[in-house]
């Protein structure tokens, strides 16, 4: 007995900073690698919808519903993006602060079903992305006033690199000629990057990948590419790359690579969200320059 004792008590205090520290839930994979950037190793860290997975599709476990119930901040983007986030919050007692990373975006609007509504992929937008990380920052500052100069130091550590990459993301876009502009995608998760750099995305699925295109409006999409011309359609993430692939071919196009639209890679440089960014726009500045 006096040696388990003794053995507990070695363990006790490794377990104590960790209680100590907030605990924070982010609802998926890109608020996750933003709020550890910010919360390092202050702070505790569960996410709900995690790489390579698609937060449309997204059923909720027990395990996370206890996360939420537990959670000192939950970080959601917000814009409509996690409806289901909506109903576990208004039918849990929660008791952590909730906030939304995309507070301060001006919403991009669009068409769909018929209704106008907010399209929710803000952070395809560097300029969105540098608010994310101010909303969340002031989050975790006023949860856990202790370590607000560290979180403070951390936002402008990582708002240095990120304008760095806007920076070299304007210069290399600017260089991109009129005609060729013209992007097609799984699905609509690119109009705050289309907006920031001036290209068109098409694609024949919307905001939600759990739309399903019909067949007469793939067939008119096709016409247009061939009428209009496009450098090159790209695969999501988290799609199905079939359909894309069957466009292409019929379009006369070539598929120019994956994007990644509303997760992060499991591992390698996409795995974070600024060297996600970097990858796409090296993979549709591959495609698009003559």
């Amino acid at each position: 007995m006096r040696v388990l004792l003794a053995a507990l008590a070695l363990l006790l205090p490794l377990s104590l900073p960790a209680a100590d520290k907030p605990r924070v839930v982010t609802s998926f994979s890109i608020l996750a690698d933003l709020t550890q950037e910010i919360g390092g190793e202050h702070i505790v860290l569960t996410n709900l919808v995690g790489p390579e997975e698609d937060a449309h599709h997204f059923e909720p476990s027990p395990d996370h519903v206890r996360s939420l119930l537990e959670a000192d901040l939950v970080v959601a983007n917000g814009l409509g993006f996690e409806p289901w986030l909506e109903r576990l919050l208004a039918s849990s007692e929660a008791r952590g602060k909730r906030i939304n990373a995309s507070q301060g975006v001006v919403p991009l609007q669009v068409q769909e079903d018929g209704e106008t509504v907010s399209d929710p992929h803000a952070w395809q937008s560097l300029s969105n992305a540098e608010l994310y990380v101010r909303n969340i920052a002031k989050a975790l500052s006023e949860v856990d006033p202790a370590n607000a100069k560290t979180y403070a130091s951390n936002r402008d550590a990582y708002l240095t690199k990120l304008h760095t990459l806007l920076k070299t993301a304007n210069q290399r876009t600017a260089t991109l000629p009129a005609s060729q502009r013209k992007v097609v995608t799984s699905h609509d998760a690119f109009g705050y990057l289309g907006q920031a750099w001036q290209l068109e995305f098409l694609a024949p699925v919307g905001l939600s990948t759990t739309d399903e295109p019909s067949a007469a409006e793939v067939a008119a999409l096709i016409r247009q590419l061939r009428t209009e011309g496009a450098r090159a359609v790209f695969v999501d993430n988290i799609q199905d790359p079939r359909l894309i692939e069957q466009i292409a071919e019929e379009a006369g196009a070539r598929v120019g690579g994956t994007l990644y639209s509303d997760a992060l890679a499991s591992e390698g440089p996409p795995s974070t969200y600024l060297g996600m960014f970097q990858h796409n726009l090296d993979t549709l500045l591959a495609a698009l320059k003559p």
